[in-house]
């Protein structure tokens, strides 16, 4: 059996084809930029130096613990805890990505030493994830970090909760959205307690990682409760973990939240496809720490073993970029980028009927 193509049909393939070429070349253009200016290259003591100061800052609070003794200041220690603790999270999130060192290996232990030990979470779990992520960036059905879960990312989540208490939530869940990134911390370790025990996974080093994160927080349980009372151990237990998920959750949350949704059918370009649903929040030295370099989300995207260091050099080259390809470079505020993020959610129900009512799909026709 033969299918007969219109002559239309064939055209439009063509043309399809031609554009998918077309950007595939320059992003190769873009690419070769990027490497002519060195800014794929390992940053050795950058992170080195991040290591360090880091782990002396973790190792500094617990010293300032012992001090202090049966205090109410220590849930200042413990707010700052949650900090540090996010920002092995980031360390973690780097060596993942082969930021760190050219070694396969040595990237990979350092990212299960960053995360397992220091930060309490499981690096294969988390890794198996966000590949997910950075390969569909927003794509409905396959990102896991818009699919079902205690927050709506899309229409077709929302159209399933419109009664009863699911209903009230959906509808209210922009501003919700960051008080229950407070229980992010708690989340993320029993995931990745979950996943390591998993027996039919196939991860390696799962019984190690496992030992990691359930010694770390049982030796961090044990300590509280050997030098505090039961009262202000768990009250320094809370607080800590509510600042790591929120300041781990507000970082990651700017960048894709609210910029659109990818349907399933639509077929893009690596290019178009990690510039056009993610979103740079405009950074200073707080915010790029803070942050851990996550707010230059576009270039993280388009190049993911790039050091972080580097990747506020980049956007220049990117942004330029974009600007001759007719791409559009989304850049705002920090609090400009969480305003959309609370608005996105509230409306996503009424805002993204049409799947192709938004500035991805425009482009696409033009």
């Amino acid at each position: 059996m033969t299918t007969d193509v219109t002559p239309a049909t064939a055209s439009q393939t063509a043309a399809q084809t031609s554009s998918q070429d077309k950007y595939v070349s320059h992003f190769t253009d873009l690419v070769a930029e990027v490497r002519e200016a060195g800014l794929l290259e390992r940053k050795h003591l950058y992170y080195w130096l991040q290591i360090g100061v880091h782990v002396a800052a973790f190792f500094g609070i617990w010293v300032g613990f012992f001090w202090l003794g049966n205090s109410w200041f220590q849930l200042i220690l413990a707010a700052a805890l949650g900090v540090i603790v996010t920002q092995f999270g980031f360390l973690g999130h780097d060596a993942a990505h082969r930021q760190m060192f050219t070694s396969s290996a040595w990237n990979t232990w350092t990212a299960r030493i960053m995360a397992g030990a220091f930060a309490g979470l499981s690096f294969a779990w988390w890794r198996a994830k966000h590949n997910m992520h950075h390969k569909g960036p927003n794509l409905e059905g396959y990102d896991p970090d818009i699919g079902p879960g205690a927050i709506a990312f899309t229409p077709g989540i929302v159209a399933e909760r419109q009664s009863g208490f699911a209903g009230w939530f959906v509808k209210r869940q922009g501003w919700l959205f960051f008080p229950l990134l407070t229980l992010e911390g708690l989340n993320l370790h029993a995931e990745s307690i979950r996943a390591a025990r998993d027996k039919t996974s196939t991860q390696p080093w799962r019984r190690v990682e496992l030992f990691l994160v359930v010694t770390r927080l049982t030796a961090y349980v044990a300590i509280l409760l050997a030098f505090l009372p039961l009262g202000k151990a768990a009250a320094f237990f809370a607080i800590q973990m509510a600042v790591f998920g929120f300041c781990l959750g507000a970082s990651f949350a700017p960048a894709h939240k609210g910029m659109p949704i990818i349907p399933p059918e639509m077929k893009l370009d690596f290019l178009r496809r990690q510039v056009m649903v993610s979103r740079n929040v405009r950074g200073n030295p707080v915010v790029d720490w803070a942050m851990g370099g996550l707010n230059y989300q576009i270039e993280h995207h388009l190049f993911p073993n790039m050091p972080r260091c580097n990747l506020k050099k980049a956007r220049p080259y990117v942004r330029a970029h974009c600007e001759r390809e007719g791409i559009d470079y989304m850049e705002v505020g920090l609090f400009h980028s969480y305003a959309i993020v609370v608005d996105y959610l509230n409306n996503v129900g009424l805002r993204a009927r049409d799947p192709f009512d938004c500035p991805l799909a425009a482009q696409l026709r033009g």
